[in-house]
């Protein structure tokens, strides 16, 4: 009988090639290169989110200074950039740090086991040709946090009797052609606002948003001006911080006065808003939330496109909650029939924050909704594992730079003194809290199946990334709550 073969060991085992995964990678090539690793993506492709999207006009919702790493300057002016451009600059950041030659394909992680005894994981990864097992010392998840696999599919009553055709975009058909069609595309967040004005451009006969409620939508230059000037004067690199340093700010000073002055907030943004629109547009009916600013994530729209497609009469917004599919369309509860050939379902998605990974410490399965996190980037009581997730008022990437720093001083702390393992110790006095406070449908539809945060630092989860350079980039390793063996 022939032995199993002996696992491949790395000393960082990294879930997921996508803008995370190949940021990671990146930072430990530069800061522990006499480190092993590997990075394990259940696709046949790196990009993640950006190579998974198909849908037309696919895009980024965060500008690219601040989405982009900030250990390699994005070299374009376009500030809400397109996803094949997004996905290029993430591939050439892998091909760049030799990242690409440590991706390994079609590896989907399963389980993943810590050994205290060996100081090791031992990770389980499904692939084509049957299981593949690796161990580890150190086991990083950049997934992502939602489930690639399937989307969020509300229940659509008469879809059945539906003539025409329904498409989600995370599973958008290649040979879907829109020309001429009349589309109603059923939700009003990010993926929406983006569909929507690209439908309509793309030769649409129309193209109608069915908005359940409305959403906060802002116009922003899709060329940052700023940006473009800034790159007369200084080299690139000083050029791009300066420019990321301004967008950042910005951001801040956006969330700080719409937590802080909500009812200014909104005024500001109702008079931006309204001017973008036709006159005696209903504009408190379709675009006046009733949540305030921030507490679900604003939409930006490049240089205004939806509102330029409204104008020009090839786009309409309708909210309203749906009764049902006819045959030819969507009845609403006002009794309204919306004509539609084809019906997209931008509904969202469902929360999967470590993939479909079952950790295991010592021979005990983990569940996670009874861990807490430590400064969102470690789970209480799990040895040498880290997970990252990005902000959800701010760009993404801002974050997982953040806890790309975090790891790799992390590794270094290990090094210098000798150690083997480190641990986040929960301090029973700590109270905890939702993970996420934030109220869209696909946190609030999954939140009980996340981890807590808690009420007191280094547990809480912040929103704000002054503090968190403060904390995760410079604070000491050694807190008193990190313990060491």
């Amino acid at each position: 009988m022939t032995p199993p073969p002996t696992p491949v060991h790395v000393d960082v085992l990294i879930i997921g090639a996508g803008l995370s995964g190949i940021g990671a990678a990146a930072r430990l090539t530069q800061e522990h290169p006499q480190r092993s690793y590997l990075v394990l993506e259940a696709r046949a492709a790196s990009g993640g989110t950006w190579d998974l999207f198909r849908y037309p006009g696919i895009r980024s919702d965060s500008d690219m200074f601040t989405m982009g790493y900030r250990f390699r300057p994005w070299r374009s002016n376009q500030a809400l950039a397109d996803g094949r451009s997004i996905l290029e600059y993430v591939r050439d950041t892998a091909r760049e740090y030799g990242v690409d030659g440590r991706i390994r394909y079609r590896h989907r992680v399963v389980d993943a086991d810590w050994d205290s005894a060996t100081a090791r994981w031992t990770v389980t990864a499904e692939t084509p040709d049957g299981p593949v097992t690796f161990t580890a010392g150190f086991l990083w998840a950049c997934t992502g946090y939602y489930d690639y696999d399937e989307p969020h599919r509300p229940e659509l009553h008469g879809s059945e009797r539906y003539g025409g055709v329904i498409v989600h975009p995370q599973h958008w058909p290649e040979d879907l052609d829109t020309t001429g069609k009349r589309v109603v595309v059923i939700g009003s967040g990010a993926t929406a606002m983006t569909l929507v004005p690209s439908l309509a451009d793309a030769g649409a006969a129309h193209v109608t948003m069915l908005q359940r409620s409305p959403t906060y939508v802002l116009p922003r230059p899709a060329v940052d001006g700023f940006a473009r000037a800034v790159r007369r004067w200084l080299p690139e690199r000083a050029s791009y911080v300066v420019t990321r340093w301004k967008n950042i700010l910005l951001a801040l000073v956006s969330y700080q006065l719409s937590q802080r002055a909500p009812r200014l907030a909104k005024r500001l943004i109702r008079q931006a808003t309204a001017k973008q629109l036709p006159e005696g547009y209903p504009v408190d009916v379709h675009f006046r939330p009733s949540y305030d600013p921030w507490d679900q994530r604003l939409c930006l729209v490049p240089d205004g496109d939806l509102f330029r497609t409204i104008r020009e009469g090839t786009v309409s917004v309708v909210t309203d909650t749906i009764e049902s599919l006819t045959e030819t369309g969507v009845r609403v509860s006002s009794g309204e029939e919306l004509p539609a050939d084809v019906v997209v379902t931008a509904t969202g998605f469902d929360l999967k924050l470590i993939g479909d990974v079952v950790l295991g410490v010592d021979g005990e399965k983990v569940d996670l909704r009874g861990r807490m996190t430590y400064r969102a980037l470690m789970f209480g009581g799990v040895p040498n594992f880290a997970f990252t997730i990005g902000y959800t008022n701010a760009s993404w990437t801002l974050k997982a730079d953040l806890v790309a720093d975090y790891v790799c001083r992390v590794l270094a702390h290990l090094d210098r003194n000798g150690y083997r393992a480190v641990v986040p110790v929960p301090d029973a006095t700590v109270g905890p809290a939702p993970f996420m406070d934030f109220t869209p449908g696909y946190v609030l539809r999954s939140q009980h199946l996340l981890p807590k945060q808690g009420d007191r630092e280094p547990w809480r989860l912040r929103q704000n990334y002054l503090y968190d350079v403060r904390t995760i980039r410079r604070s000491p390793i050694d807190d008193g709550v990190l313990h060491f063996t």
